[in-house]
């Protein structure tokens, strides 16, 4: 299958590409982690909304389950929460090799702690 421009330095046939298999940076595979660790942390609090005890519960002002109140305070930590994965995104892109390594590593055993913490005693496996 000939190309519309071979003037232009394009293949002439389709079996003349090469693919190869560039390996990304660990600064590269670490953002897309906590990228995916956002889109996970969104599909939990999507998809929690389609529980009635959820609904009921911040519809009555309350966290279901813990039954915190949902208020100014609750809302504040919550942002701050979704705010460090996501700076942690730029950091791991910009700061030097090793502050970026260490922040990684202390940033998400905090919040693989987190995580464990909060689904001790959670009856829904989603």
């Amino acid at each position: 299958m000939a190309l519309a421009n071979p003037s232009r330095g394009y293949a002439m046939n389709h079996t003349d590409v090469t693919y190869v298999d560039a390996r990304p940076s660990a600064r590269t595979v670490l953002a897309a982690l906590w990228t995916s660790t956002l889109f996970v942390f969104a599909y939990v609090d999507i998809f929690t909304f389609f529980r009635a005890d959820v609904i009921k519960g911040a519809l009555a002002g309350k966290v279901a389950g813990p039954g915190f109140e949902i208020d100014q305070g609750y809302l504040l930590l919550t942002t701050v929460y979704i705010v460090v994965p996501s700076l942690t995104i730029a950091a791991t892109m910009l700061l030097r090799a090793d502050v970026a390594r260490m922040l990684n590593i202390v940033i998400s055993g905090l919040y693989l702690a987190s995580i464990v913490v909060s689904v001790v005693g959670e009856h829904w496996a989603y």
